[in-house]
């Protein structure tokens, strides 16, 4: 059974969507964040035939909707993230899962894509049933998600330059340089700054994500766009 794996940090003011102030307060940026990330771990609870798993950094009793965030996940295996910067956490965020679940392969997406549906992660998880790898590029450059038939490919992610336009490219390279065949899955849009949260929020008007965002452009009486 595949491990559907989430990173995510918990929705504090000042850790999380940064960039989305300004024109967002550093509050209202971490409530997008919470609602992307419970629209996400909904996602992922609605995917039949996957194991799901949450890396961590920080305490979701500490966060925004926190309670929420902690009933959504309960039942999930949550690991601490460890490490320095996101290649070495996503390295190691492999690593803990390929201890816990030997010879089980992952797809693990981020909490910035609350757009991802029950098929998307479906189609994902059989598309690495023909590969050795997959990756989901970002509009901007980076990838939304990386799917490993065997996680302790990721050590090679501590290389790769995160956060760049060229991360995207970079990781494909990295992993073909491992030998790896690799695939493709859809490109998708991750939200980043405003317009980015406008622009998924219309895609999936009914969500949880495009409530927040909506009832927050309305505060301010459409300063946010």
């Amino acid at each position: 059974m595949t491990v559907l794996l989430v990173m995510a940090k918990a929705p504090l003011p000042g850790a999380v969507k940064t960039r989305l102030c300004p024109p967002a307060t550093p509050a209202q940026a971490a409530r997008v964040a919470a609602a992307a990330l419970r629209d996400t771990l909904d996602a992922v609870g609605a995917t039949s035939g996957v194991t799901p798993v949450l890396a961590l950094r920080g305490r979701l009793a500490d966060a925004e909707d926190g309670d929420a965030l902690a009933a959504a996940v309960r039942g999930w295996t949550v690991l601490a993230q460890r490490g320095d910067g996101l290649g070495d956490r996503l390295a190691y965020a492999h690593a803990d899962v390929a201890a816990a679940f030997p010879g089980r392969p992952v797809v693990q997406i981020g909490m910035d894509t609350p757009q991802v549906s029950p098929p998307l992660l479906h189609a994902a998880v059989r598309r690495l049933t023909g590969a050795e790898a997959v990756l989901g590029r970002a509009r901007d450059g980076g990838w939304w998600a990386v799917g490993l038939r065997d996680p302790r490919h990721a050590a090679v992610l501590r290389s790769v330059p995160m956060s760049t336009p060229q991360t995207g490219r970079r990781t494909w390279a990295a992993l073909v340089d491992q030998g790896l065949r690799v695939a493709p899955l859809p490109m998708l849009r991750d939200v980043d700054g405003w317009d980015d949260a406008l622009a998924v929020a219309r895609e999936v008007p009914a969500s949880r994500f495009a409530g927040t965002v909506a009832t927050l452009d309305r505060t301010v009486g459409g300063v946010l766009r």
